[in-house]
């Protein structure tokens, strides 16, 4: 009986080409069927490590990756190992690979990883915010709205919170960000990371607000940002209401004062907003 081929997800480099592992580079060199992201990336990755790819090179992105895998797991159930490669990084991780993964697993195929560079875990390492536990959240999404909605159902996480981001959305992502988890929540803008003009910007989400208002970054961008604090006011349903209505008291809008206990408690504003309401309509029936 013919035994199946293998899924090899091999890291490659963020940046430096040093960092290639000398098994991505035997990998390249002789794997039969190679899955690559951006095949001109990977033709001058190639090159500068000084590896000619034997295999059969297809591209495999974003587009044509769920018409792609039923091609892959051919080859693979026909004995031949699949490399496959993002442009940076480990593959599946925010990039292609997972539908792959995926379909291997239903059939049986085997899958393995060629360890190596991972941006999440170089941003998480050197942001000096706590590593113990972390939720990698990829990209946030694009439209406004969506992009709010995404940042307020995390306003209660705990865990340090990682993201990718791209220069011209990261101006907007730090303002909902800082807007849903106070001003004063650390993060860190990670730029470039392990390249040549690596930058780490560490601060407030105010300070890192302001800072990219006044010299935005370009190139890879990972945000690493603080999780909420574990403590404060009960998140009962009538203690939220009541919170708002004594900050209502104090002279606060109702939109200013549910802003504030959401922070403070760590809850989604809606949470806050729908307590208020259920205990007007509560007082409205008396």
């Amino acid at each position: 009986m013919t035994s199946t081929g293998r899924v090899l997800l091999a890291a490659t480099p963020l940046g430096r080409t040093e960092d290639a592992s000398q098994r991505l580079r035997d990998a390249l060199a002789t794997v039969p069927v190679i899955a690559a992201e951006d095949t001109r990336r990977l033709r001058r990755l190639c090159a500068d490590l000084g590896v000619i790819p034997t295999g059969r090179v297809l591209s495999f992105y974003d587009a044509n990756e769920t018409s792609r895998v039923p091609q892959l797991i051919e080859h693979l159930l026909d004995g031949s190992d699949v490399l496959v490669v993002s442009d940076a990084g480990m593959p599946s991780v925010s990039d292609p690979g997972y539908r792959l993964v995926v379909a291997a697993v239903e059939a049986d195929v085997p899958v393995t990883v060629l360890p190596g560079p991972s941006a999440v875990l170089t941003a998480l390492a050197v942001s000096g915010l706590p590593v113990d536990r972390f939720c990698f959240e990829g990209f946030l999404p694009r439209k406004a709205g969506e992009r709010r909605r995404a940042v307020e159902a995390l306003v209660g996480e705990m865990r340090t919170l990682v993201f990718f981001e791209t220069p011209h959305r990261l101006a907007d992502a730090l303002a909902d960000l800082a807007d849903a988890f106070g001003g004063d929540r650390r993060a860190a803008v990670c730029r470039e990371l392990t390249k040549t003009h690596e930058e780490i910007r560490r601060g407030t989400l105010d300070e890192l607000r302001a800072s990219v208002a006044a010299d935005a970054p370009r190139g890879e961008i990972t945000l690493v940002v603080a999780g909420a604090v574990a403590g404060g006011p009960a998140r009962s349903s009538d203690e939220l209401a009541a919170a708002v209505a004594e900050l209502e008291t104090a002279g606060e809008s109702r939109k200013d004062a549910i802003a504030d206990v959401a922070r403070r408690v760590g809850v989604p504003k809606r949470q806050v907003f729908d307590a208020v309401v259920a205990a007007k309509g509560r007082d409205g029936a008396h």
